[in-house]
């Protein structure tokens, strides 16, 4: 007996790529505002600090990196950024790997721009619009050209 897979809807994928460049694209900008507004609350307690410099180097790298992870204005974009690589691995499963990726890729790099814009308040030139359009039309032709065969 073989267990008859269904094939998901043209909906599904639509939204499992959307979803993976929301949190792949978007929440990139408000991680790296919240890195550089961080301001180290503590001083590193580094034991022995005459000991060997690679381990003096990682524990004060693993401390700060906490102390920026406990930060919600961190933390939270972070689960969601991590939780795009979730959907990209459960679309990796059921769509063509060749349309994946590109098209994962393609719309996290879109979402980051909006995300600047959104966040940061940065301005979306022409060029930059034009490169957007070109990039939604490389899209289409992948998809084009793989229905057509």
């Amino acid at each position: 007996m073989s267990a008859k897979s269904s094939e998901p809807s043209l909906f599904q994928y639509v939204f499992g790529f959307l979803a993976v460049g929301v949190a792949w694209g978007f929440t990139t900008p408000f991680m790296r505002q919240a890195a550089i507004q961080h301001q180290h609350t503590k001083k590193v307690n580094v034991p022995n600090p005459t000991g060997w410099w690679p381990k003096r180097k990682a524990l004060t790298i693993c401390q700060a990196t906490y102390d920026l992870v406990q930060r919600p204005a961190y933390s939270i974009p972070l689960l969601l950024n991590l939780s795009g690589s979730l959907w990209f691995f459960l679309l990796v499963g059921q769509a063509d790997l060749s349309l994946t990726v590109p098209i994962t890729n393609s719309l996290a790099f879109l979402f980051t721009v909006l995300g600047e814009w959104y966040a940061e308040g940065k301005v979306i030139s022409k060029d930059t619009w034009l490169g957007i359009a070109l990039v939604l039309a490389g899209i289409a032709l992948c998809v084009q050209s793989k229905t057509a065969l």
